[in-house]
């Protein structure tokens, strides 16, 4: 059997925990640089906001409607998200966290009375231990526990915990499950099924398996075997390394002078650096992009990128801000107002498969060590702690975060204080 847990609103509920004034409130969180709506609380939900409609669009709506806005702030759901998770792996050593607000749990070998009652267990220890509400949807397979979560949200009479547990019950929930709703087979292949006359989970079961893998190819295939209860795919408890690592931002405001694009490409780097150490991993290419904003049509436009291949595989902090910083030397044009930029490291190795080079001097393990401390730092004290210091300190390119929280977890000066009279 699998469990998986979804943290309900995820985003509007970090946001409640520490302000529990916003209950009952209709919450949205807005993307990079308050630009669109993101996440909504059911509250907003009801009110018609619909997600990704930008927010200028609906400032009087949400006047009207005194709805509470928010910044992202991914420091907070990080953080929070790692509390969660931490909870959850009390209830297994197998553990897969498949996003920000959803895990699965392994449950083979468990001897467990009522499966029902341990779903509930968990989202009450979930909730005492973080404040974030949580579903639980518990089957014989990660489609099918996904299915039965979606349907323990659906209905209020059960309370967000709901387990397929009989044939019985299998066949009533993927009757009910409309096909677009499936976990895997998204809004175009839903689209394509609904064309051929199948409109729940229950119809795509009953398809031949040749007419399914044909048409949808073994991907498919798997997907309608875990519908009918066959176990298709295990859980994935070590995330597979990333074949390419991208850190790009759009800029609070427009730049048009160089410094401060240079500062942010710094940082971009050296967080792609630290992405790198972090999976014991090294990158020997790199691309540095920048671009104006194509919605202004009233400027002049521009966009370059620029790619080196690095010499040695590494994943230094100070080798791949150089590095970057050379190819935005590149592509760097004064005279336009730039909006973005960005940096990618890929041709990924591993750290202890590096194949060196017969003219580098550097001293490659001095830097690992100097790294490693810059790393234990950065994680004890807050990200940004410790850092290059081309990466600047000013931040005039930082995005533009009006209505954000306080980062009640992760910052000194944010945590929450308590008057005892």
């Amino acid at each position: 059997m699998y469990a998986l847990i979804d943290c309900n609103n995820f985003y509007a509920s970090c946001e409640r925990v520490f302000n529990p004034s916003l209950n009952g409130k209709p919450i949205v969180v807005l993307s990079n640089n308050d630009g669109c709506v993101i996440a909504r609380s059911n509250e907003a939900k009801a009110l018609g906001i619909k997600m990704g409609v930008p927010a200028f669009q609906i400032e009087p709506f949400i006047k009207t409607h005194q709805v509470q806005v928010f910044s992202s702030n991914y420091a907070l759901y990080g953080d929070m998200s790692q509390r969660v998770m931490n909870t959850l792996a009390t209830f297994s050593p197998d553990i897969e966290i498949y996003s920000i607000d959803e895990a699965f749990l392994g449950m083979k070998g468990f001897d467990i009375p009522s499966l029902t009652d341990y779903a509930k267990q968990i989202k009450k220890i979930c909730f005492k231990h973080t404040g974030i509400p949580v579903s639980v949807g518990i089957a014989a397979t990660k489609t099918l526990a996904k299915a039965a979560n979606k349907i323990g949200k659906k209905y209020p009479q059960l309370a967000g915990a709901f387990v397929i547990d009989s044939e019985e019950k299998r066949i009533k929930v993927l009757k009910h499950l409309e096909i677009s709703d499936v976990w895997g087979i998204g809004r175009q292949y839903g689209k394509f099924l609904i064309a051929h006359n199948i409109l729940t989970a229950y119809d795509f079961t009953m398809a031949t398996e040749s007419w399914v893998k044909k048409h949808l190819s073994v991907v498919g295939l798997r997907t309608q075997k875990e519908l009918k209860g066959l176990p298709c795919m295990d859980l994935e408890t070590q995330p597979p390394h990333k074949q390419n690592i991208c850190v790009s931002r759009s800029f609070g405001n427009m730049l048009n002078s160089k410094e401060p694009i240079a500062d942010a490409v710094s940082n971009y780097a050296s967080r792609c650096a630290a992405k790198l150490r972090y999976q014991k991993a090294c990158a020997t290419h790199l691309l540095v992009f920048v671009h104006t904003n194509p919605f202004r049509k009233d400027l002049p436009q521009y966009a370059r990128s620029y790619s080196i291949q690095l010499p040695v595989a590494t994943n230094s902090s100070m080798e791949i801000i150089q590095y970057a910083l050379l190819a935005l030397d590149k592509i760097y044009k004064p005279d336009f107002y730039y909006k973005k930029a960005g940096v990618i490291v890929s041709e990924i190795v591993p750290e202890n498969n590096v194949q060196h080079n017969l003219f580098d001097h550097l001293d490659r393990d001095k830097q690992k060590r100097a790294l490693g401390i810059l790393d234990k730092m950065n994680l004890r004290y807050g990200r940004d702690t410790v850092k290059i210091a081309s990466q600047g300190f000013a931040k005039r390119w930082k995005l533009k975060q009006e209505k954000l929280s306080p980062n009640y977890t992760t910052n000194w000066q944010d945590i929450i204080q308590v008057a005892i009279k």
